[in-house]
């Protein structure tokens, strides 16, 4: 049997592909490329990401979030797509959640009313947070990112390549990192799921 047979997904590879988790754009930088992250390119210029890579690295990103008190753990976003999956994966870890505009100082200046003390900022898009990102390198704090096949590598200490921009995409990555969180810290036995499936963690599209 082949290592691709045996490679055990934590979800399986068929709820990754409908929630379009490995869609990047048509753009790219040679960093991320060099890291193999990038699987192909479709006629139509869009990057396609692997799909295994992905699923390794949301498996190593939960060792290393587990490893932290939930309340030194700052999970960050500006594209409101993410605020539910955000806020989901704090309610159920016990991270903190700040969605919405990063106040400057909110990293770096203890007398400001919104200053938030961290120990690891995990941010969904570094080019939209990219104040939140500046802030946590200049204090020394650890960054996780969700990278774009196109996002800027600087100042970000761990990558999850993966479509960090779309619905659903969102919901499954925030709802895989939540359940591998909590087994990894013995919350959850390595077989059990979170007790509401990924689209609980879906930012709902607004009637119009």
């Amino acid at each position: 049997m082949s290592e691709e047979m045996q490679y055990e997904y934590l979800v399986p590879l068929e709820k990754y592909l409908s929630a379009g988790v490995r869609l990047g754009t048509r753009l790219s930088n040679k960093y991320l490329e060099d890291r193999g992250f990038i699987f192909a390119v479709r006629p139509d210029g869009l990057r396609i990401f692997d799909i295994k890579k992905i699923d390794e690295r949301l498996k190593i990103a939960a060792r290393f979030i587990a490893r932290y008190p939930p309340d030194k753990v700052l999970v960050h976003t500006t594209r409101p797509y993410g605020f539910k999956p955000v806020q989901m994966f704090c309610k159920y870890v016990g991270c903190k959640a700040l969605t919405g505009r990063f106040i400057p100082g909110t990293l770096t200046n203890p007398n400001l009313p919104h200053y938030q003390e961290a120990d690891l900022l995990f941010v969904v898009d570094p080019k939209l947070d990219a104040q939140a990102v500046a802030e946590a390198a200049k204090m020394g704090v650890p960054v996780i990112a969700l990278v774009d096949t196109d996002t800027p590598h600087q100042y970000i200490d761990f990558m999850i390549p993966c479509n960090n921009k779309g619905r659903k995409s969102l919901a499954l990555i925030f709802w895989i990192l939540a359940r591998q969180v909590l087994r990894e810290r013995g919350e959850l036995k390595p077989d059990q799921d979170l007790p509401v499936p990924p689209e609980e963690f879906e930012t709902r599209l607004v009637q119009t």
